[in-house]
Formats: structure tokens, C-alpha cells, sequence
């Protein structure tokens, strides 16, 4: 097979990438809030074009390194690379134009009287409303993405009427119609059925299929839940009490002795088809009420 070289365009500029080099480089960095580290020594690496995961529980850090990941949140301490970029050397502006933020449950949701292919149109102009004509070439692209997640039958249906998970899958070829050289995923399937937490899942696999038209970004999944994450995760940063609990491949941190002290769960873990799912089973209930376990 060929291999894959990234482009994508910052601004006016275009970044090229080999998969062998880093989209996230991550040394020593922390965030300090009223003397408090709520993020300390973070070191991770991940190569361009790949397909990584946060893990963690509440509390754990994971939201406050998005937002650094991001570009909307300087570190107190340690360096960070993003695309290449170094903090301190780059324009954030600039660089964020190749980073897109899909969350959900965020503060900002885009104007729900547009039609499905409006809102990923939208992405084009970073609104959450559509202002500017468009061109036939841009409703091609719009059209094809959301072939891609599945959505033309619901192409010119509003946005207000589309279930929670088809509104994911639109925001998400919404973050794909600029081909963003990073894909920030914070929690996707939250509050999703099983149909719609696997459509959505199967829609972002489907980015790292051999057959897939265009090389994909490298992709972020920020989550709480193992069973989230799609076969094609090659790494994991497990977050516990804001510092790295563990990483690795995900057979090497999604293990029972490494998740059960981070979730203070007697955890079971088993993989199934390239995924792993993880299990507490119900003669541990009561020990977990009388707080029993060690974490």
C-alpha cells in the first residue's frame, strides 16, 4: 500500500505531514489553578494521521487538556506541539484554523432552523449560522461528507428535527468540511442510545478504512467510557486525578489492573473485534456502596 502523506490547509498555508511525525507532542505540561495542579506532568506523543483517546473519570484532567490541545488554554508549565507548531512560536489563530473541536454538549450549538447540509456548510465560515453564499463546489463537498456519515436522507431536513445522534454525525462533517489536520472529539456518544453511539462510532472508523476517499486527521477521542472508542484507537492517555495513570497501545492500558485503581471499580476487561468493553459485576454492588474498595 502507498503510503499516506497529510496536507491540510492553515490559513493560507498548507501543512504537510508524513505519518511518521508527531500531530501532539506533549512535555512535562501543566495547568495551575489557586494552587492547585489540576493537570501535572503530562508527556504524549501522537503521529499525524492516527487515531488517539483521553480516558479518565471525572475530575480527571481530560477537558482541561482539550482546551490546550485546542489552542484556548496556555499551560503553566511544561511544552507543547501541536501540527509541529510550538506554543510560544506560533500563531494560535492561525493554528486553530486546522483544529476542529466537536463537544456536544458545549455551550454553543449551530442555528437550528438550518438544514442538515446547512450546518455543515457552515463549518466552511466557522459560524454557527450561514451568512455567506455558498458555491456548487462547496455543496458537493457538503453532500459528500454527509454521505459519508450516513445523513443524505435527512440532507434537507432541519437541524431541530434530527435525533441527538444524527446531530452528532452532522457536526461532525461539519468539523470534516475543512479538512482540519486535527479532529477533537469530547465525548461524541454522550447521552446517545446503543443505535446511535455505534452509528457514530462507525462513522468515525470508517475515516481510518484502507478504502476511505481522503487520508484522515489525526483523530482525539476524549472520553470517560472504554466501550467508546473505535477499533482503529492505536494509543491511549489514561488520566487519573490530573496526571497520566497510564499509555500506551490499547491493550496495554486498557487492562483490569490498570483501570480498576483509576475508577476505583473492581473492573473486568475483554475485547471483542478490535474493541474492549469493561465490566463490574454485581457482587461487587455492595462493596462499592459501603466504599469498600481500595482505590
Amino acid at each position: 500500500m502507498a503510503q499516506r502523506i497529510f496536507r491540510y490547509r492553515i490559513g493560507c498555508s498548507v501543512i504537510t505531514q508524513q505519518p511518521s511525525e508527531l500531530s501532539i507532542d506533549l512535555r512535562g505540561v501543566g495547568v495551575l489553578r489557586s494552587r492547585r495542579w489540576i493537570l501535572r506532568d503530562i508527556d504524549w506523543s501522537i503521529p499525524a494521521g492516527t487515531c488517539a483517546a483521553v480516558l479518565g473519570p471525572n475530575g480527571s484532567g481530560k477537558s482541561t487538556l482539550t482546551r490546550i490541545l485546542a489552542g484556548h488554554l496556555w499551560p503553566s508549565a511544561g511544552a507543547v506541539s501541536v501540527l509541529g507548531r510550538k506554543f510560544g512560536e506560533t500563531n494560535l489563530l492561525e493554528l486553530r484554523k486546522s483544529i476542529r473541536l466537536v463537544q456536544p454538549a458545549g455551550p454553543y450549538d449551530v442555528d437550528p432552523s438550518l438544514t442538515t447540509r446547512e450546518v455543515v456548510l457552515t463549518g466552511l465560515f466557522g459560524t454557527i449560522g450561514l451568512f455567506d453564499p455558498t458555491t456548487p463546489a462547496m455543496q458537493d463537498e457538503a453532500d459528500r461528507l454527509l454521505d459519508h456519515v450516513g445523513l443524505t436522507t435527512v440532507a434537507d431536513r432541519p437541524y431541530a428535527t434530527l435525533s441527538s445522534g444524527e446531530r452528532v454525525r452532522s457536526l461532525i462533517a461539519r468539523a470534516l468540511v475543512v479538512r482540519p489536520a486535527l479532529l477533537l472529539l469530547d465525548e461524541p456518544t454522550a447521552g446517545l442510545d446503543l443505535l446511535a453511539r455505534e452509528q457514530v462510532l462507525a462513522t468515525v472508523q470508517r475515516m481510518f478504512e484502507p478504502t476511505a476517499d481522503s487520508p484522515p486527521p489525526t483523530t482525539l477521542f476524549i472520553t470517560h467510557h472504554v466501550e467508546e472508542l473505535p477499533p482503529s484507537t492505536s494509543q491511549v492517555l489514561l488520566l487519573s486525578g490530573g496526571k497520566s495513570a497510564a499509555q500506551g497501545t490499547p491493550d496495554e492500558v486498557l487492562r483490569a489492573e490498570v483501570l480498576s485503581p483509576v475508577y476505583g471499580c473492581p473492573l473486568e476487561v475483554r475485547k471483542s473485534n478490535g474493541r474492549h468493553y469493561v465490566e463490574v459485576r454485581p457482587t461487587a454492588w455492595e462493596q462499592l456502596l459501603s466504599k469498600s474498595v481500595k482505590a
